[in-house]
């Protein structure tokens, strides 16, 4: 069998809830869809240096949205006297028509985070870092901080080659077809001056086997 379903969407109703919360009427899905990832874009770009794990969006009316920003560096979201939150939600009101309310809550454990593990790799391959010697040291991180397992590729020019390549490194289990396995995924690009290079990021966190742990992890 083969490893092409997304781990965090296999797993949603288990052990994961969905990014995006709403119910809406006929005719407002796509519209809801759309905003979703312009608010998202929009953050994730602007706010690149803050380290963002996710960004969960709540809509409990048609007016009036909650976007709430897990990130490593909170404080460049929130800014001087809460200044730069502020603005935020101001420019990402202008952008949907609505209002939006924005929340920013910190990353207890970042290096358990596969879109932090991501980011870091990336940034550090935009800096001229052996891609090799990125994973590597991310892996290093990752373990020490608990995790059961872990991997990462890089797929794309590597080093300036002239044919694209991939060169993963894993340690530990990934055991991407266990339900019960809390696998965290994610996927980001690094911009370099030879090309676009992908990176992805598994790790598993460890199985969760009891209803009440399964309600903490949901929550």
């Amino acid at each position: 069998m083969g490893q092409k379903t997304h781990p965090v969407g296999f797993r949603l109703g288990i052990l994961r809830k969905w990014r995006s919360t709403w119910f809406a009427p006929k005719g407002k899905v796509p519209t809801y869809v759309v905003e979703d990832r312009r608010i998202r874009d929009h953050i994730e770009k602007t706010y690149r240096g803050a380290g963002i794990a996710e960004v969960l969006i709540e809509r409990a009316t048609d007016a009036r949205a909650k976007v709430i920003i897990r990130a490593v560096r909170p404080g460049i979201i929130i800014g001087r006297g809460g200044a730069e939150i502020m603005a935020l939600q101001e420019r990402l009101s202008k952008m949907t028509g609505r209002e939006i309310v924005v929340h920013v809550m910190e990353v207890d454990k970042p290096e358990l985070e596969a879109a932090i593990v991501a980011q870091d790799v990336a940034f550090q391959i935009e800096n001229r870092v052996n891609p090799y010697r990125a994973m590597k040291e991310a892996v290093r991180r990752v373990m020490a901080a608990g995790a059961q397992g872990v991997k990462i590729r890089v797929s794309g020019r590597l080093g300036g080659a002239e044919l694209a390549h991939s060169v993963e490194i894993k340690e530990g289990r990934v055991p991407l077809q266990t339900l019960r396995a809390d696998v965290d995924y994610a996927c980001t690009i690094a911009w370099t001056k030879y090309g676009v290079i992908g990176v992805k990021a598994w790790v598993f966190r460890g199985e969760i086997w009891t209803l009440k742990e399964k309600r903490a992890e949901v929550k």
